[in-house]
């Protein structure tokens, strides 16, 4: 008998509008809050999760700040919150961001010097 499991590492993009005007570059942007996480998966399956860590993206200039767990878990539900300068720790993530095309919004890990999308610089 064969079980196919493995342990990996996850992220989830949270569908939450909220317009700010930057603090690092004072711009006008909006946060894009995303969960990182560890996955247990048995046969492809997901089936336990551990170690989730919310994180805030500004769209103006891709700061990355950490958000308080209990406002993450509020937005993760679906609920309504507004994330105010208290609700971020600073940047501390430490995950890979990649790049992030301007002109069509595709992002990559790799070190591409065109966007493989829409062929625009980065």
């Amino acid at each position: 008998m064969f079980f196919i499991m493995g342990i990996t590492q996850g992220q989830k993009e949270f569908a939450h509008n909220q317009v700010v005007v930057c603090d690092r570059c004072g711009a006008y942007g909006r946060y894009m809050v995303f969960m990182t996480y560890t996955v247990l998966s048995l046969f492809f399956i997901p089936c336990f999760k551990w170690n989730r860590r919310y994180f805030v993206r500004t769209s103006c200039c891709g700061t990355v700040y950490q958000l308080n767990a209990e406002i993450g878990r509020r937005i993760e539900r679906g609920e309504e919150v507004e994330i105010r300068p208290e609700h971020l720790q600073g940047t501390q993530w430490t995950g890979s961001a990649g790049k992030r095309c301007s002109n069509c919004g595709f992002t990559t890990t790799e070190n591409f010097e065109y966007c493989p999308k829409c062929g625009k610089r980065f």
